[in-house]
């Protein structure tokens, strides 16, 4: 099964990080300026943005404040199930915080974990295993997903959710 178009886009920035000190990574500026926002630093958590840029190069719809993760929850195509492509928002340090995390579904490893491509992940576009626990929601940004998109593919990974994405 080939991956949703925005994924393979999103895969050719696997490995992008913000970088220390002064200069910041241009495209994490980009993506900024792609979802209108005025930040110029790659020092704030940017997965809206890395999200929001991919989804804006893909020519598919972002939502008002994409900046913030659990804006993302606005798209309207609401799924109930994880699904390779959909865009899943997480909660981050209190589930009823404004804290949160996005990123895309790209499967799931052996622990239960979903598979997220996401960035600011470790202060980088990576893929990485997340706590269901954590999920606020699935949507979808584009017409409704085929079904063969709700079989996730299993991904290797060490087991240990995700913890760093400020």
């Amino acid at each position: 099964m080939s991956e949703p178009f925005w994924i393979e886009n999103a895969r050719k920035y696997i490995g992008l990080r913000e970088i220390t000190g002064p200069k910041h990574n241009p495209t994490i500026i980009r993506w900024w300026k792609d979802i209108n926002t005025s930040f110029t630093t790659d020092e704030v958590p940017w997965c809206g943005a890395f999200v929001g840029g991919i989804l804006v190069e893909s020519n598919l719809p972002i939502v008002k404040g994409s900046a913030g993760a659990r804006n993302w929850l606005n798209l309207p195509n609401k799924l109930n199930n994880p699904a390779v492509g959909a865009v899943v928002v997480f909660w981050r340090g209190n589930r009823n915080g404004a804290s949160g995390h996005v990123g895309f579904v790209v499967g799931r490893d052996r622990y239960g974990h979903i598979m997220v491509l996401g960035g600011n992940q470790s202060d980088a576009v990576n893929i990485k295993p997340f706590d269901t626990g954590r999920i606020l929601g699935y949507r979808w940004p584009s017409i409704s997903p085929k079904a063969e998109r709700f079989n996730l593919p299993i991904y290797n990974s060490d087991g240990r959710p995700s913890t760093n994405e400020a």
